[in-house]
């Protein structure tokens, strides 16, 4: 499987970018998605998840400026980033659940929660 993350790049702060997350395979419908971030230094955050029920989950930094959904006949997932800060630079990555798994508002924001993990794409935001 591939998950081909998409759309960053650098703006200024309060810009907005939309990312994207193209999946390989079939049953895209079928799995949770969720994407994470990696800023230097810094460990992996929880940013936003999205379950094959199109229930969302997010971060508390992001909550009210982010908005996940996913587009299940284009396999593709999607982030929209609203009001950028500084501190929203890193590298974002898409994620995929097993599939047809349960999950919770919890066990959403868990890393090991995800099996297969994309390259990541950099959003860099300059203030």
């Amino acid at each position: 499987v591939q998950l081909q993350a998409s759309g960053g790049g650098l703006v200024q702060a309060g810009a907005s970018l939309r990312l994207s997350c193209k999946v390989s395979g079939h049953l895209f419908s079928n799995y949770h998605m969720a994407w994470f971030r990696q800023a230097p230094g810094r460990e992996r955050a929880f940013v936003a998840a999205v379950t094959f029920l199109g229930r969302t989950f997010y971060g508390d930094s992001v909550k009210g400026r982010f908005t996940a959904s996913r587009d299940n006949a284009a396999n593709t997932m999607y982030l929209q980033m609203n009001n950028l800060a500084p501190e929203d630079t890193a590298v974002y990555y898409c994620v995929r659940t097993r599939v047809n798994i349960a999950i919770s508002e919890m066990t959403a924001r868990a890393a090991g929660t995800y099996n297969d993990w994309g390259q990541g794409t950099q959003v860099t935001v300059s203030s």
